[in-house]
């Protein structure tokens, strides 16, 4: 037998049960694969679930409001996926009158949708033959065809496609591509794949020359970029002795766009407290930071992203009348129920449960 039909057979007996496979609606292959970029399938289930039933449909998504779905988008990471998907919804209802696309030409021009998930939906939903080359199949591949390129070049991609372009069965794309995806993530894995169990082992060039872990082969990463970020808890007293504070909203092309936060001072290093209450910050925003008093202990926390390690320190200050004023002009006063309904990073949600007023 050779790879195709091999590799059918695998996934015949060994596919994932996973909700999106029990219909072929492109909505849900659509929501699940956006969903699942860089994201575990273990990890992913429960957002889709929670994503379907609260938008059963384009329509649906396409009505919400943009913080709804951040918030329900909430733990993920990389929210840019939620809003691009947001703007991906109204773009169909507008544009296709709320038709999902049938061919991958179409898909490709969908804000957010990337060449893997266009191949993904067309094969799957419209038996269109067409590669879906993701990490996991990118890895496949070159170990079976010992390709020794970086697979973060476009050249190499290129190559790997034409390679799966061969292969590719006419009839079955849909159930090819998610064999890749299921066998690159249960039996060609990146540590300790099971190749002594392989039904691909005889004709995996990698396996043969017993080279598997030299394969795939990367360009080196971007180095990390360190940033420093001072949050301000500026909290008071209001009606009922409630305690309010003062959050803020991410906008610009940074991350966490359109989500949450406390106050913010950012520094390009670590900063004593004399140099923190000195930084123009506190002028620009017309506060004097002389009369601050820290509340409790600064709490320091880290937050890894792929390209950036956010070293956060968290300030508790108890406002007074004049100071709670100024801060209200340029801030957005919530309790902590309201702003539990709020999109806000993984970080400030980590603060917010261990904080101690």
């Amino acid at each position: 037998m050779d790879i195709t039909e091999l590799l059918l057979n695998w996934y015949s007996e060994n596919k994932r049960l996973l909700p999106w496979r029990e219909s072929d609606n492109p909505y849900h292959i659509w929501i699940s694969e956006i969903i699942l970029q860089q994201t575990r399938v273990e990890q992913g289930l429960a957002y889709y679930h929670r994503f379907v039933d609260a938008f059963p449909d384009v329509f649906a998504l396409a009505a919400a409001p943009a913080e709804k779905v951040l918030r329900l988008w909430q733990g993920l990471g990389y929210y840019s996926r939620a809003r691009n998907l947001h703007q991906a919804a109204n773009q169909i209802v507008s544009d296709h009158n709320g038709k999902l696309p049938d061919n991958y030409k179409d898909w490709i021009n969908i804000k957010g949708v990337g060449s893997y998930t266009a191949a993904a939906i067309a094969s799957i939903c419209f038996n269109e033959p067409i590669p879906a080359l993701d990490g996991n199949v990118m890895r496949i591949l070159t170990r079976l065809f010992a390709v020794d390129q970086p697979v973060n070049k476009s050249a190499t991609k290129k190559l790997l496609y034409d390679l799966t372009m061969e292969i590719i069965p006419q009839d079955k794309p849909g159930d090819f591509n998610q064999a890749m995806m299921d066998f690159g993530s249960m039996v060609c894995k990146p540590a300790r794949p099971l190749c002594a169990s392989c039904v691909l082992s005889h004709t995996c060039h990698a396996f043969q020359s017993d080279t598997v872990y030299k394969y795939p082969r990367k360009e080196p990463k971007k180095p990390v970029r360190k940033r420093f970020f001072h949050y301000f808890f500026f909290f008071y007293p209001a009606r009922d002795n409630e305690m309010r504070f003062f959050v803020q909203k991410r906008t610009g092309n940074d991350i966490w766009k359109n989500m949450y936060e406390l106050p913010l001072l950012e520094t390009k290093e670590p900063i004593n407290r004399e140099n923190l209450l000195n930084d123009p910050w506190w002028k620009a925003n017309r506060i004097d930071s002389t009369n601050l008093l820290l509340n409790g202990q600064v709490l320091e926390m880290k937050h890894l992203l792929t390209h950036q390690r956010i070293f956060a320190s968290f300030y508790q200050i108890r406002v007074d009348g004049v100071t709670k004023n100024r801060l209200a002009k340029q801030h957005l006063s919530v309790n902590l129920h309201e702003f539990e309904t709020l999109a806000k990073p993984a970080l400030i949600e980590r603060y917010i449960k261990q904080m101690n007023v």
